[in-house]
């Protein structure tokens, strides 16, 4: 069965962390600020697991189960990717982008709160 990405929020999600924090990615070199990972049995449209990202945790993790808050939608690529946090942790939009910006500010992205459609856009692409 095939969910969206929106699918997710609200619900309790467990990531395998192949990118935990502190650790560079292995083709950019860039360092990974939070921990990052993969939703296992799921399949996004560039053909690899719906990837993740895991805010309020400093230490790095090999697996994850949380609470998923938002998703964050590239509108210039193909991808979603899935916010988790420890239950009862809270991150405003601001906050969610302050985090991910480390590779997000390539993309024009928006967040999304609800499985409904709530959105806030930001266009964090350096080119526009």
């Amino acid at each position: 069965m095939h969910l969206r990405s929106t699918d997710f929020i609200g619900r309790k999600v467990v990531v395998e962390i192949d990118r935990p924090v502190g650790s560079r990615h292995p083709t950019h070199g860039f360092l990974y600020p939070v921990n990052y990972g993969f939703v296992p049995g799921t399949l996004e449209p560039d053909g690899e697991a719906m990837d993740a990202y895991v805010l309020g945790l400093s230490a790095p993790v090999k697996e994850f189960e949380g609470l998923c808050i938002a998703v964050i939608h590239r509108l210039n690529d193909d991808e979603d990717k899935l916010v988790l946090t420890p239950a009862g942790k809270e991150f405003t939009d601001e906050q969610i982008r302050g985090l991910t910006d480390f590779q997000e500010r390539f993309f024009q992205v928006e967040i999304i709160r609800t499985n409904t459609g709530f959105r806030s856009n930001e266009d964090t692409d350096p080119a526009s």
